[in-house]
Protein backbone atom coordinates (compact mmCIF):
# COMPACT_ATOMS: atom_id res chain seq x y z
CA UNK A 1 0.00 0.00 0.00
CA UNK A 2 1.24 3.47 -0.91
CA UNK A 3 -0.07 6.88 0.13
CA UNK A 4 -0.72 7.71 -3.53
CA UNK A 5 -3.37 4.99 -3.65
CA UNK A 6 -5.34 6.35 -0.68
CA UNK A 7 -4.73 10.11 -0.97
CA UNK A 8 -6.09 11.98 -4.00
CA UNK A 9 -4.47 15.29 -4.90
CA UNK A 10 -7.75 17.13 -4.36
CA UNK A 11 -8.04 15.68 -0.83
CA UNK A 12 -5.14 17.87 0.34
CA UNK A 13 -5.75 21.37 1.63
CA UNK A 14 -4.17 24.18 3.63
CA UNK A 15 -6.44 25.93 6.12
CA UNK A 16 -5.53 29.39 7.34
CA UNK A 17 -7.62 29.33 10.49
CA UNK A 18 -9.38 26.58 12.41
CA UNK A 19 -10.88 27.48 15.77
CA UNK A 20 -11.72 24.07 17.27
CA UNK A 21 -11.40 20.34 16.88
CA UNK A 22 -15.10 20.18 15.95
CA UNK A 23 -14.54 22.77 13.20
CA UNK A 24 -11.58 20.71 11.98
CA UNK A 25 -13.80 17.62 11.71
CA UNK A 26 -16.31 19.69 9.71
CA UNK A 27 -13.53 20.75 7.35
CA UNK A 28 -12.49 17.09 6.97
CA UNK A 29 -16.11 16.05 6.33
CA UNK A 30 -16.53 18.70 3.65
CA UNK A 31 -13.25 17.66 2.04
CA UNK A 32 -14.31 13.98 2.09
CA UNK A 33 -17.57 14.88 0.39
CA UNK A 34 -15.87 17.03 -2.26
CA UNK A 35 -13.04 14.56 -2.96
CA UNK A 36 -14.64 11.14 -2.47
CA UNK A 37 -18.40 11.80 -2.57
CA UNK A 38 -18.80 10.61 1.03
CA UNK A 39 -21.60 12.29 2.99
CA UNK A 40 -20.00 15.10 5.01
CA UNK A 41 -22.33 14.78 8.00
CA UNK A 42 -21.68 11.04 8.28
CA UNK A 43 -17.90 11.57 8.12
CA UNK A 44 -18.08 14.34 10.73
CA UNK A 45 -20.19 12.22 13.10
CA UNK A 46 -17.89 9.19 12.69
CA UNK A 47 -14.74 11.26 13.35
CA UNK A 48 -16.30 12.88 16.45
CA UNK A 49 -17.47 9.48 17.72
CA UNK A 50 -14.00 7.94 17.25
CA UNK A 51 -12.32 10.93 18.89
CA UNK A 52 -14.59 10.36 21.89
CA UNK A 53 -12.81 7.05 22.46
CA UNK A 54 -9.49 8.86 22.86
CA UNK A 55 -7.60 11.71 21.22
CA UNK A 56 -5.89 10.98 17.92
CA UNK A 57 -3.22 13.65 18.38
CA UNK A 58 -0.05 11.53 18.30
CA UNK A 59 2.42 14.27 19.23
CA UNK A 60 4.92 16.55 17.50
CA UNK A 61 2.11 18.58 15.92
CA UNK A 62 0.50 15.59 14.19
CA UNK A 63 -3.05 14.24 14.40
CA UNK A 64 -4.31 11.06 12.76
CA UNK A 65 -8.10 11.09 13.10
CA UNK A 66 -9.76 8.04 11.60
CA UNK A 67 -13.15 6.40 11.36
CA UNK A 68 -15.02 3.58 9.71
CA UNK A 69 -18.04 4.18 7.49
CA UNK A 70 -20.47 1.78 5.88
CA UNK A 71 -20.49 4.06 2.78
CA UNK A 72 -16.72 3.74 2.27
CA UNK A 73 -15.69 1.22 -0.37
CA UNK A 74 -11.96 1.48 0.35
CA UNK A 75 -9.57 3.41 2.58
CA UNK A 76 -9.63 7.15 1.81
CA UNK A 77 -7.05 9.70 2.96
CA UNK A 78 -7.49 13.40 3.71
CA UNK A 79 -4.65 15.77 4.56
CA UNK A 80 -4.91 19.22 6.11
CA UNK A 81 -2.06 21.58 6.89
CA UNK A 82 -3.11 24.18 9.44
CA UNK A 83 -1.37 27.54 9.17
CA UNK A 84 -2.29 28.26 12.78
CA UNK A 85 -1.74 25.21 15.06
CA UNK A 86 -4.81 23.97 16.94
CA UNK A 87 -5.04 22.56 20.47
CA UNK A 88 -6.00 18.93 19.95
CA UNK A 89 -5.47 17.12 23.29
CA UNK A 90 -2.40 15.47 21.77
CA UNK A 91 -0.33 13.06 23.89
CA UNK A 92 2.45 15.65 24.22
CA UNK A 93 -0.07 18.51 24.77
CA UNK A 94 1.42 20.39 21.80
CA UNK A 95 -0.91 22.01 19.24
CA UNK A 96 -1.47 20.23 15.93
CA UNK A 97 -0.71 21.63 12.47
CA UNK A 98 -0.52 18.45 10.33
CA UNK A 99 -3.68 16.35 10.12
CA UNK A 100 -3.93 13.13 8.11
CA UNK A 101 -7.39 11.57 8.39
CA UNK A 102 -8.37 8.11 7.23
CA UNK A 103 -11.86 6.92 6.39
CA UNK A 104 -12.18 3.16 6.00
CA UNK A 105 -14.98 0.70 5.23
CA UNK A 106 -16.78 -0.75 8.22
CA UNK A 107 -15.14 -4.15 7.61
CA UNK A 108 -11.72 -2.89 6.43
CA UNK A 109 -9.80 -4.81 9.10
CA UNK A 110 -6.16 -5.15 8.11
CA UNK A 111 -6.30 -2.52 5.32
CA UNK A 112 -7.31 0.18 7.81
CA UNK A 113 -4.47 -0.81 10.16
CA UNK A 114 -1.94 -0.95 7.31
CA UNK A 115 -2.99 2.52 6.14
CA UNK A 116 -2.78 3.92 9.67
CA UNK A 117 0.70 2.40 10.12
CA UNK A 118 1.83 3.78 6.75
CA UNK A 119 0.64 7.30 7.54
CA UNK A 120 2.16 7.15 11.01
CA UNK A 121 5.51 5.96 9.65
CA UNK A 122 5.53 8.66 6.98
CA UNK A 123 4.75 11.47 9.42
CA UNK A 124 7.36 10.29 11.93
CA UNK A 125 9.95 11.32 9.34
CA UNK A 126 11.16 14.73 10.50
CA UNK A 127 12.32 15.83 7.05
CA UNK A 128 8.91 15.09 5.51
CA UNK A 129 7.16 17.06 8.27
CA UNK A 130 9.58 19.97 7.84
CA UNK A 131 8.82 20.07 4.10
CA UNK A 132 5.07 19.88 4.76
CA UNK A 133 5.32 22.77 7.22
CA UNK A 134 7.40 24.85 4.79
CA UNK A 135 4.83 24.61 1.96
CA UNK A 136 1.22 25.65 1.69
CA UNK A 137 0.38 24.70 -1.91
CA UNK A 138 -1.89 21.62 -1.87
CA UNK A 139 -0.29 20.11 -5.01
CA UNK A 140 3.17 20.45 -3.45
CA UNK A 141 1.94 18.92 -0.18
CA UNK A 142 0.46 15.97 -2.07
CA UNK A 143 3.72 15.47 -3.96
CA UNK A 144 5.76 15.59 -0.74
CA UNK A 145 3.53 12.97 0.88
CA UNK A 146 3.28 10.61 -2.07
CA UNK A 147 6.75 10.90 -3.63
CA UNK A 148 8.70 10.85 -0.36
CA UNK A 149 6.86 7.74 0.75
CA UNK A 150 7.31 5.87 -2.55
CA UNK A 151 10.99 6.79 -2.75
CA UNK A 152 11.52 5.38 0.76
CA UNK A 153 10.03 2.09 -0.38
CA UNK A 154 12.45 1.83 -3.31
Amino acid sequence: MELGTILKADAVKTISSCTSKKRLFHDLGELAEASYDLPASTVIDALIEREGLGPTGVGQGIALPHARLSQATRVYGLFLRLEKPLQFDAVDRMPVDLVFALIAPQNAGVDHLKALALVSRTLRNGSICAKLRANSDPATLHTILTEMQSSQAA
